[in-house]
Parts: C-alpha cells; sequence; structure tokens
C-alpha cells in the first residue's frame, strides 16, 4: 500500500503487532488498516515533509498512546475558562471534536485526529489548526491525507496560504529527522 504513496525510503522505528494490538486496547478501538500498514511499513517519521505520525511503540516521544493523551490533555487545558468556546468545523459537524482520537501533528502545530466511528473500518482524518478554533477535513485515511496534500486540495486541509506538499518520508533515526515535537 504504501510503495505507491511514497518514493522509496529509509523507515523510521517500526510498529509489530504487538504495540498495535496494545494500542488498540488502551484506546478501546480498532486501528485503521492505511494506520496500520503505516506503521508496520513506515514508522515514525516526517511524511510529505509536515506530518508526524506518532506509532506505537517504547519511545514515549513518539508512542501512539502516549502521544494522544498528551496531546487531548494539553488542547482541554488550553482551552479550560475560554466560556463559550466553539470549534469553527468544515461542514459544520461539532461532533467530530467529539469522537477525536488524535495521532499526530504538523509541522506548523495543527493537529490530526481521526473522527472514530464505531463501526467503520477506516476514520476520516480531520486537522485541527494550532488555532484550536478550525477543523478541516484532511481525507477518507492516511493514504488519502497524504495524496490530498500534495495537490490544491492541501489548501483546504492545511489553510489557503499552503503550497502542495512533497511526496516525501524521512524516518526517525535517519540523517535529517527529528522526532514528534
Amino acid at each position: 500500500m504504501w510503495e505507491t504513496v511514497f518514493e522509496p525510503c529509509a523507515p523510521g522505528p517500526l510498529a509489530g503487532a504487538a504495540d498495535l494490538d496494545r494500542a488498540e486496547t488502551e484506546l478501546g478501538f480498532a486501528l485503521p488498516e492505511s494506520y496500520r500498514a503505516f506503521c508496520r511499513t513506515l514508522g515514525a517519521g516526517l511524511a510529505n515533509g509536515h506530518f508526524r505520525v506518532a506509532v506505537p511503540g517504547a519511545d514515549p516521544e513518539t508512542d501512539l498512546v502516549g502521544r494522544s493523551e498528551l496531546i487531548a490533555h494539553s488542547i482541554a487545558a488550553v482551552l479550560e475558562g475560554r466560556e463559550g468556546h466553539r470549534f469553527e468545523v468544515e461542514g459544520d459537524d461539532p461532533s467530530v471534536i467529539e469522537r477525536a482520537c488524535f495521532f499526530g501533528q504538523t509541522e506548523a502545530g495543527e493537529f490530526l485526529f481521526w473522527d472514530v466511528v464505531p463501526g467503520r473500518d477506516e476514520y476520516e482524518i480531520w486537522v485541527l489548526g494550532a488555532d484550536l478554533e478550525s477543523i478541516r477535513f484532511g481525507g477518507a485515511d492516511l493514504v488519502d491525507l497524504m495524496r490530498r496534500s500534495r495537490g490544491p486540495a492541501v489548501r483546504g486541509i492545511l489553510g489557503m496560504g499552503a503550497e502542495p506538499l512533497p511526496a516525501s518520508f524521512v524516518g526517525d533515526g535517519t540523517a535529517g529527522s527529528a522526532g514528534l515535537h
């Protein structure tokens, strides 16, 4: 699956079946297949020069469960006390944030999350802006997000000033990479 999305590259730390199963148990839902394949094939790293996807594993900097909880708690802490805070959701369905499971972030400070709807094999991906107000549709799954962000659709995902991203992946631990921020 991912071989057709990125040029050949050096993967980052990969997630094994036990790591993925542990994450599912701790999060309480099945992980989407596009994400599972990403974790087994590419692992932790920088995708399209902009996206850092958390991968289950022993490293707390990149572990899916730890990163998901940290992002959710950080956002809640920032929003605490903001009386009447409303998210500006593309498509005007504010319930999408109630089903959110954060699994990554961008180099510009946006947060990636799945809209976890029980019974689905894949979850839509949404992007919460760094302003913690705007929520935009990212893709039908992780492959779709990566492909859409390489063309004009990137403006709908990351904002009108965004330029198409490169088709690249640099694994953490390989030259020129860094961990999740």
